[in-house]
């Protein structure tokens, strides 16, 4: 099948990141590269912004996927471990993508690549607080996650090869696990976990159809008190 304008507009602009990183991808260059008029990204993409989320999206395609086909295992806490190390891995390997996804944020927005990989962060995140292992609310974890893997995984990036400690990720891993979760739950129920008990109860809320929208509201409210009280 013959490639479109846009498919080749995108993977010419993907390669000249790889290259050259962002200041190589101009309008000039991209046209050139990909054998078309100036005027047709402006069409397809909107502005240089949109042609470059295209961009972003075409080149953590194989991450999301990895991510995505990773299978879940009983230990929610290990899947967030390997979805760690899968997202330090592919900013170490595709660090002109990785950049362009997290290394520019803009205020109050996020690029469509990067909100497919905050949704997937999120579900892991889901399902720690369903297994009572979540020490705060979900949202507050799943920010944590982020911002600590982004900034580590970037740190990383702008270090020469031979200066990068593969043991800061490991380090920086564990102390975001031992701080956002806690212990696996005993068979009894613990009076001293109020908030993991909180936090698990909240994730689950949404399933129940004991409770009419009001009193669901309600318990949500106190539940997420109890969570932002730990």
């Amino acid at each position: 099948m013959a490639k479109t304008h846009r498919d080749r507009i995108i993977e010419a602009a993907a390669e000249l990141l790889a290259k050259g990183g962002r200041e190589a991808v101009s309008t000039r260059a991209v046209s050139a590269a990909a054998g078309v008029q100036a005027p047709a990204i402006y069409r397809i993409f909107g502005d240089k912004q949109g042609l470059l989320d295209a961009v972003a999206a075409y080149g953590l395609q194989s991450y999301l996927r990895d991510k995505e086909a990773n299978p879940a295992t009983d230990d929610p806490v290990a899947d967030l471990r390997r979805g760690w190390d899968l997202h330090v891995g592919f900013g170490l390997a595709h660090p002109a993508f990785y950049s362009l996804v997290f290394g520019e944020p803009r205020p109050g927005a996020e690029s469509p690549a990067a909100r497919q990989a905050s949704e997937i962060l999120a579900r892991m995140i889901h399902r720690i607080a369903e297994a009572g292992r979540l020490a705060m609310p979900e949202e507050r974890a799943a920010l944590l996650v982020h911002a600590a893997g982004r900034g580590l995984t970037l740190t990383l990036i702008s270090l020469p090869e031979d200066q990068r400690d593969p043991s800061l990720s490991v380090t920086a891993r564990e102390s975001v696990i031992s701080t956002i979760t806690t212990d696996p739950p005993p068979a009894a129920p613990d009076p001293s976990g109020p908030v993991a008990a909180a936090v698990a109860l909240r994730a689950a809320l949404p399933r129940t159809g004991a409770l009419s929208e009001p009193e669901r509201a309600l318990l949500a409210d106190w539940l997420d008190r109890i969570a932002a009280e730990g």
